[in-house]
């Protein structure tokens, strides 16, 4: 099943220039056959007899989960390397390093390149005849927040009803660009999203060179209250994503009488304490012999549908090639640790007065449609949706599937009275 992998894709530029800067030899074990990836000065070769040097690392799928892998839509949990592990169809041994190093071209060659004949063609967007505008204005705010000066920058677009978007981790707020320009989303909400401290264009605060960065649950509530005073958005609506998804709940809980209503994208009460698998993964992501950013990137290809189209996919792996040393790592803190809420706080939310509306993808193999059911259990949620072919990242992954789950949602908050 692997004899085409390289003639495929194996000279893809990205793909091919990534295994030339490797040196090593991957096994792809199959049950009882294997094949060796070589990754090396030369590019990338395959070939299906015992190489004459040491196996790098192996990994070790069913033909079943290959097969999956390498076809036009696979089902979730396989639609990746780094999901197939997280989800245990997938087993790695050997250097651990190197799977790090390689994952990238790893990612690229079994599925985030490859053609799909089966699928139909992606829609193609003409360059513009002349230069236009989209209707998003950005401004920075001065503040102070937690003592120290900040400069908070955030984009909006529209009128109406205030609605606070609230990003990934590690990522910022161009995850929610296509909402921005959304006119029919804009016609009834004033769209705010910011950039929390220390991502995208929010610079760190002087002397950042001095301490280790970590969200926790005081300062993401602290923080994204503080823009909305700032901005006097009265009674917004808050809506965020995967760590944003978690910190809705969190402000629903503790300023529930302030918010018309919250939405939670990918929310869940808890997240396990690992990436692609098991722990080693999650400090993969800030070490000096790894590129931070392009391991993050492959980690999270892990986490997106096989059904969004590559042009959305690839522009959200690039918000994470781009984040800034250790700031995902530190993100993970509030995801995995602080903002932990198994402790029984969740079922102080009062939904009666602050709605909370979920929505869930499933292809996510963090906060999988599973975790979010429960958590719409537990706190009586107002709605709760799973979006077929939308992973992790559904607004900036897959955004034209997307607004179709969000507007009814949209909707049904301007149908009830503030």
């Amino acid at each position: 099943m692997f004899q085409d992998l390289i003639a495929r894709r194996g000279e893809h530029p990205n793909i091919a220039w990534r295994g030339r800067f490797a040196d090593a030899c991957i096994e792809l074990r199959s049950d009882e056959q294997s094949h060796f990836l070589h990754l090396d000065s030369s590019g990338i070769s395959l070939s299906a007899s015992q190489p004459d040097r040491t196996i790098t690392l192996t990994l070790a799928a069913s033909e079943a989960a290959w097969a999956e892998l390498l076809g036009p839509e696979p089902g979730p949990g396989l639609q990746s390397v780094s999901a197939m592990r997280r989800m245990g169809h997938l087993r790695v041994s050997g250097d651990f390093l190197a799977y790090y190093q390689n994952l990238m071209a790893l990612e690229m060659l079994f599925s985030m390149s490859r053609p799909r004949p089966e699928k139909a063609p992606e829609k193609t967007v003409a360059a513009p005849l002349e230069a236009t505008f989209d209707p998003i204005v950005g401004r920075y705010i001065n503040m102070a927040f937690q003592g120290r000066p900040h400069r908070i920058y955030f984009e909006e677009a529209g009128s109406g009803i205030p609605l606070i978007c609230l990003h990934t981790a590690g990522a910022d707020g161009r995850q929610y660009r296509e909402i921005l320009n959304d006119p029919d989303i804009t016609a009834n909400y004033r769209v705010v999203v910011f950039d929390l401290p220390w991502h995208g264009k929010s610079s760190p605060p002087a002397g950042f060179q001095d301490e280790v960065y970590q969200l926790t649950t005081d300062s993401y509530v602290a923080i994204t209250m503080a823009v909305k005073a700032a901005l006097g958005l009265d009674n917004p609506v808050i809506m965020g994503c995967s760590i944003g998804g978690r910190a809705v709940l969190h402000l629903a809980l503790r300023h529930g009488a302030d918010l018309r209503a919250v939405i939670g994208l990918q929310s869940a009460l808890f997240a396990e304490n690992k990436i692609d698998g098991e722990p080693e993964g999650l400090r993969s992501i800030h070490r000096p012999d790894v590129h931070g950013g392009e391991v993050s990137a492959a980690l999270m290809t892990g986490l997106i549908a096989p059904q969004s189209p590559g042009a959305d996919a690839w522009e959200t792996l690039w918000h994470y090639m781009q984040g800034g040393p250790g700031i995902f790592m530190g993100d993970l803190n509030y995801y995995f640790t602080d903002g932990d809420m198994r402790n029984g706080l969740a079922s102080g939310i009062d939904t009666t007065q602050c709605p909370v509306h979920l929505l869930t993808g499933e292809y996510d193999t963090s906060a999988t449609p599973e975790l979010s059911r429960q958590l719409a259990e537990e706190i009586n949620a107002t709605s709760f949706k799973v979006m077929q072919g939308m992973g992790h990242f559904p607004m900036s992954e897959n955004p034209a599937g997307f607004r179709g789950y969000l507007l009814p949602v949209l909707d049904k908050i301007i149908a009830t009275p503030a």
